[in-house]
């Protein structure tokens, strides 16, 4: 305690000497200030001006000297605290991880997936194909090294638009490095876009793009208040131009939501319409569940009669096809500036949404100029559906435009027959076979060939 006493005492002794000394550098500098005030009662400018430049350079060298000794003092307190002051807080320190890069794609189209997963005992990674082929998707177990990061490199893998996620244990998670997401009825996929040719329009670009909306609106037939999805063209909102209509119907246990989650359509579009290859125009995705009001997850609570609730998840009661034609039409020529007459009206569905396509249009034959069937076809030419096909050839539609993967399963025998159909009765129409099956990437495909050739 002695030594520590004498310690105190010698600092505070040095500073009050610190002190002092400030104290008498400020009196000088007032001196000097006094003495330039009264600098005029000197008869001689010469002598002024050598007065002036004598108490400039030493007030500044006063003022030099007090900062010099301030700031000792300040050092002096600093390295020295008192016995009772208390020392600066640490600084709360801000930690922000390292994330492993996933996916990574090279130059070569090979595909490197990380996962950090310390504890895991197993980790691999899927990458979803033909959801009716079974072993279609790509699945490969995943290698650990010793900082618990699991890898794998992959391909190289062709140009498309994929869905994958990684197996932890057993348990299917989506990657947590990995921002972007899509959703199909299987549930949420984390994304990989391969780059090339046949995916180039599956990338955003650098070029004018349209607006995606979320539209609420009445359906008396339905009787609910439903949603829909809406694209308007580049420059919509600015413009006075009226524009056609494409009807864009999805697949069985989809929503409103998928032809933008999966199919990528509005990128799509934007691209067709910078690179001159498809007309602008507004596109209407509609929800093809009738006892559904939006997606589940943005809908509210629908309770509906047992008679107009579906058979199955993907099935149809007809009430859709009629809203369609008596709900949505009206309200989009409505609220929309936008040609109305069937020269400037488009319809296309696919799998499920191709079925409605062919129910609408034979029963409204004067609504639609353009009809678009992918993935779907007519399942037996009864003598009703060749009375439907006679009533439509009387309208004449401008374009019948189909398409099917010669491995879909589900299509390919209907779409046979219904092009079977459109030649016995001499309709204008378009075929379309490609490899693949009944999913996506034969879905975007046919949608990018095929609106470029409406409305022309």
């Amino acid at each position: 305690m002695a030594g520590q006493t004498g310690v105190f005492s010698f600092r505070n002794a040095f500073q009050s000497f610190l002190n002092r000394i400030i104290e008498a550098c400020l009196f000088i500098a007032r001196m000097f200030q006094i003495i330039q005030q009264k600098k005029y009662r000197f008869k001689l400018n010469r002598d002024t001006n050598m007065l002036n430049k004598k108490s400039s350079f030493i007030k500044r060298v006063c003022t030099g000297f007090c900062i010099s000794i301030f700031s000792l003092s300040v050092i002096a307190q600093v390295a020295n605290p008192s016995s009772g002051a208390k020392a600066p807080a640490p600084r709360m320190r801000i930690v922000i991880p390292v994330t492993p890069k996933s996916p990574e794609v090279l130059p070569d189209n090979k595909v490197i997936f990380r996962m950090m997963a310390p504890s895991a005992k197993t980790v691999s990674v899927s990458i979803f194909g033909d959801w009716l082929v079974a072993g279609s998707a790509i699945t490969e177990n995943m290698t650990k090294n010793d900082t618990g990061l699991w890898t794998v490199t992959l391909g190289p893998l062709k140009p498309e638009f994929y869905g994958y996620k990684f197996v932890i244990d057993g348990a299917s998670v989506l990657d947590p490095n990995n921002l972007q997401i899509r959703r199909d009825w299987l549930g949420n996929e984390s994304v990989l876009l391969v780059p090339g040719k046949e995916s180039d329009l599956y990338f955003v670009k650098n070029v004018p793009a349209g607006t995606l909306s979320k539209v609420w609106y009445e359906s008396p037939v339905i009787g609910l208040r439903r949603r829909m999805c809406v694209y308007t063209p580049p420059g919509y909102e600015k413009g006075t131009d009226e524009y056609p209509v494409l009807y864009l119907l999805h697949g069985g246990f989809n929503d409103e939501d998928t032809w933008s989650s999966m199919g990528r359509v509005n990128v799509i579009m934007d691209n067709l319409i910078a690179q001159g290859k498809a007309k602008p125009m507004i596109i209407v995705m509609t929800n093809g569940n009738s006892d559904q009001a939006a997606a589940s997850f943005d809908s509210y609570t629908v309770t509906l009669p047992f008679t107009q609730a579906v058979s199955a998840p993907g099935g149809s009661n007809g009430l859709f096809e009629a809203s369609l034609v008596k709900d949505v039409i009206p309200f989009i020529e409505a609220s929309y500036r936008v040609l109305k007459n069937r020269e400037n009206r488009a319809i296309i569905g696919y799998s499920m949404g191709g079925g409605q396509t062919f129910k609408i249009t034979v029963n409204n034959p004067d609504t639609f100029g353009y009809i678009g069937l992918l993935g779907a076809g007519v399942g037996s030419a009864t003598p009703e559906v060749e009375k439907q096909m006679e009533t439509l050839k009387s309208s004449n539609p401008i374009l019948y435009w189909v398409a099917c993967g010669v491995d879909d399963p589900l299509a390919y025998n209907n779409t046979k027959t219904l092009v079977e159909l459109l030649k016995k009765y001499n309709f204008k129409y378009f075929y379309k076979e490609s490899s693949g099956g009944h999913n996506w990437p034969n879905w975007r495909i046919f949608f990018s060939e095929c609106v470029p050739v409406f409305f022309k």
